[in-house]
């Protein structure tokens, strides 16, 4: 992977605001690039000091071995999740 996808994929990360969330899918979108695991793997490998827990699976649910963590996350900025899945219809940041 190229620096250049990287730093695309960190900045949406980045700009994603508190108590706003997207997909995987949107993040790669926004990025320009054509798959959504890319961006699992970007963050993954390079996304520690991202607000990595603001990216979720489509359909509003968490990766289960950081669910506890990226919820607790979630929660403390107001995002709240049914039986662990967020509606992404009301968290969803629409980017400009």
């Amino acid at each position: 992977m190229d620096e250049q996808t990287l730093e695309q994929v960190r900045s949406v990360v980045a700009s994603i605001p508190p108590g706003r969330v997207l997909g995987y899918g949107d993040v790669a979108e926004l990025a320009g690039l054509r798959s959504a695991r890319l961006v699992g793997r970007i963050l993954a490998e390079d996304g520690a000091d991202l607000p990595w827990y603001r990216v979720l699976r489509s359909d509003g649910t968490v990766a289960e071995h950081i669910r506890h963590r990226q919820l607790e996350h979630l929660r403390a900025e107001g995002v709240l999740a049914d039986n662990g899945r967020v509606d992404m219809r009301r968290y969803r940041w629409e980017a400009e």
